[in-house]
């Protein structure tokens, strides 16, 4: 998918190059694979921000944008905490309702946020847990280097490569309108799709190709509208996927009036 993923250019004389990617996909390297140390990684360096490139990644109505935002040492020692910090949903919270049937959810759940907050989707009402340091040193970081705020994050935890999340659009009537999702990955690299909803189904408008992407651990997505306008996405199941991954979307939503 090299034609969907550029980088942007400097300010400076020498432009980057687009980046090359190994089987014309974004993969799971790190820095994107690029062989030179940052500055950043130099002795006596701030070793709590990443300065890596943001790439983007592009196709009709898809906007997203890629970098890595932990190192790995960081990334690694986050993880653990999410590990031990998290307490994910259970009963019935656990269940989500498709086409009037209720379902497991393939994966563990949480929602973290402001207090005034819910979530909703598939029938169900999420609240927020209180937040916890780690999530808002995640949180911040994001702020650093993006410029935005969020006041809500959803958790998917997936023990292990049979765990999955089917294809779906982010597009809830909490979410502020036109807002960016900020999805960072901690763990196993898995493989990560985005499908036109033109071109899902048998009876398809039109054929748009799908993108596929592997996101490194530490790094973030950012998924700027109208990505999720247009474009579905989906975490499929790859039985030889034996780690876990924790994925948390942050998110700007709204106190919605209650019924």
């Amino acid at each position: 998918m090299d034609k969907f993923l550029v980088k942007r250019p400097s300010s400076g004389k020498n432009k980057q190059e687009p980046l090359e990617m190994k089987g014309g996909e974004l993969d799971c390297m790190r820095d994107g694979g690029e062989k030179k140390r940052p500055r950043s990684e130099m002795p006596g360096a701030d070793e709590s921000f990443v300065h890596s490139p943001w790439k983007q990644i592009r196709a009709e109505g898809l906007n997203c944008d890629y970098k890595i935002l932990f190192r790995k040492t960081e990334a690694d020692k986050i993880f653990q905490e999410l590990e031990k910090e998290v307490e994910y949903f259970e009963g019935d919270l656990t269940k989500v309702q498709v086409f009037g049937k209720w379902h497991s959810i393939p994966r563990k759940q949480v929602t973290y946020g402001d207090p005034e907050l819910t979530y909703t989707y598939s029938g169900v009402t999420f609240p927020p847990k209180l937040w916890i340091p780690v999530l808002n040193r995640i949180r911040e970081r994001i702020t650093l280097a993006t410029g935005h705020t969020f006041n809500f994050v959803l958790i998917n935890r997936y023990k292990d490569g049979c765990d999955h999340i089917g294809e779906h659009r982010d597009d809830e009537r909490e979410l502020v309108p036109r807002s960016p999702i900020a999805s960072v990955s901690f763990g196993a690299c898995r493989d990560f799709f985005f499908r036109h909803g033109a071109s899902r189904g048998k009876n398809a408008s039109c054929h748009i190709e799908p993108v596929k992407l592997q996101l490194a651990h530490g790094s973030l997505l950012m998924m700027n509208y109208p990505t999720n306008v247009y474009w579905y996405h989906s975490l499929p199941t790859r039985k030889k996927v034996l780690a876990p991954r924790i994925n948390l979307t942050f998110r700007k939503v709204m106190a919605l009036p209650k019924k």
